[in-house]
């Protein structure tokens, strides 16, 4: 079977588009792990939404499963490969086919860089929000899939919000074509919703057209201190009642976190001492830069008068907005003092932050082969991080530090994924935070879209 599919997928395909042996094994399933040869029996380069839909249908005629391949900066297993499974990566894709100034949208090929859709967007005095650490890799069609999240969804909301229209090709082959421009459409369901978010399981996004902003003239920013949970809840309160709608970010760093991003080997420096237990980068995006500067300085100072806050900095310039974001975004410096290194990105209710992080941390420095557990995250949406750092990469190991970290959630109606998704190696977890019927439908919508269960192969749910 498998030469007779290769035989498929060279006569649809340019002989460069289909790589076999060597050129796999050069490749890796992860950006952090380049050095580990890819699996499998080989790996296809589409350059158009035809390739895909030709390579889907050889694959879907001969049961062949596949996994798909974006930017790999994936945190859950949803780039894995087993030995007998085809690779469609989406790197050739990479063509923005057109910047709609006047209806503020983008329509861009799935395998376009973040950053660069960034770029683009800025050089016509547009904004696009979505940001986070891995944009110079991630590739959009992968954000989409895993419905991204960020720093700047407070504002602006998750990778869903930003998506007008959407084409995608389905397990058989069959391509959903539905690129539009406009905001409002009720005209039966809205069919993008279901491949937003599903990880590649229900079908291949191929193009989509993405929402833009206007560039704000203004933008500010600041780290503040605290040394209680409860008065970082008040001043997000304070801020975002007195901002009017124009705070965009608010990030919050446990101590040894942002302890860790502004020592060497990190590059940049700490913008606060290292005095207190809690960090917030916070930004704003205004139309007024000198009033919007005025009005959050004069915030601050009502937070240091009513003892909300204990310390705060702002940024002057361009290069201090730079600098405070890269701390933020950087997070491969805490990695990088990892031996075996662990992540996670929770979800749970804002006001039980404090006190469930905290004991999560106090019940993994138990354990004796625990060396690091940093925790951080996007504290205005209820989505925490946590990067964990072991001696080992012992199977006993990574499942009792699932489990304490996990486990609190379901009393809390909280999330196993805030952004990351489910991929492979949650999908044993997912009971916690969905319920029977739930995982029942998904299996249900799995079956429907996807009979052969070829889409990325057991991830996320089993049928």
């Amino acid at each position: 079977m498998k030469t007779a599919i290769i035989a498929a997928l060279q006569q649809a395909l340019a002989p460069e588009q289909v790589l076999l042996d060597e050129a796999v094994a050069e490749r890796s399933h992860h950006i952090w792990r380049m050095d580990t040869p890819l699996t499998a029996i080989a790996v296809v380069l589409p350059r158009t939404t035809e390739d895909v839909s030709a390579i889907l249908r050889i694959c879907h005629e001969h049961d062949q499963p596949i996994v798909v391949h974006g930017g790999m900066t994936n945190m859950v297993g949803s780039t894995e490969t087993q030995s007998d499974e085809l690779v469609i990566s989406m790197e050739k894709m990479n063509q923005m086919e057109e910047l709609d100034e006047k209806s503020r949208t983008i329509t861009v090929q799935a395998g376009v860089i973040l950053e660069n859709i960034q770029i683009a967007a800025k050089e016509q005095g547009l904004l696009f929000p979505l940001n986070f650490g891995a944009k110079g890799s991630a590739q959009i069609g992968g954000a989409i899939s895993t419905n991204a999240g960020g720093m700047r969804v407070l504002k602006y909301g998750m990778t869903r919000n930003l998506i007008l229209g959407l084409e995608v090709v389905q397990a058989d082959g069959t391509i959903i074509n539905s690129l539009k421009k406009i905001i409002k459409d009720n005209s039966g369901f809205d069919l993008k919703q279901l491949f937003i978010g599903s990880e590649g399981t229900l079908g291949i996004v191929t193009r989509a057209v993405l929402k833009l902003a206007e560039v704000p003239a203004s933008r500010n920013s600041a780290y503040v201190a605290f040394n209680e949970y409860d008065k970082v809840v008040a001043f997000l309160k304070h801020l975002d009642a007195g901002l009017a709608g124009t705070l965009s970010c608010f990030e919050l760093l446990w101590q040894n976190a942002y302890r860790g991003l502004t020592s060497p080997p990190a590059q940049v420096k700490p913008p606060l001492p290292y005095d207190y237990q809690y960090y917030v980068l916070l930004e704003t995006l205004g139309s007024e830069q000198e009033a919007d500067r005025k009005r959050l300085e004069q915030l601050l100072e009502e937070a240091l008068e009513q003892e909300l806050i204990l310390d705060a900095t702002l940024a002057h310039n361009a290069s201090d907005l730079d600098w405070f974001f890269k701390i933020r975004e950087d997070v491969h410096t805490l990695v990088s003092l990892c031996r075996n290194d662990q992540h996670f990105d929770i979800s749970l209710p804002i006001p039980s932050i404090g006190k469930v992080i905290n004991n999560i941390l106090e019940k993994l420095h138990t354990l004796p082969l625990l060396e690091k557990a940093f925790a951080f995250g996007h504290m205005a949406d209820g989505n925490i991080h946590f990067i964990i750092g072991k001696t080992e990469e012992s199977a006993a190991l990574i499942k009792a530090i699932n489990d304490i970290v996990y486990t609190p959630l379901q009393a809390l109606d909280g999330s196993i994924s805030a952004e990351h998704g489910i991929g492979l190696h949650k999908k044993k977890y997912l009971h916690l935070c969905r319920t029977p019927a739930e995982i029942q439908l998904m299996q249900l919508l799995k079956k429907s879209l996807d009979p052969k269960g070829i889409l990325n192969r057991s991830k996320v749910i089993d049928l």
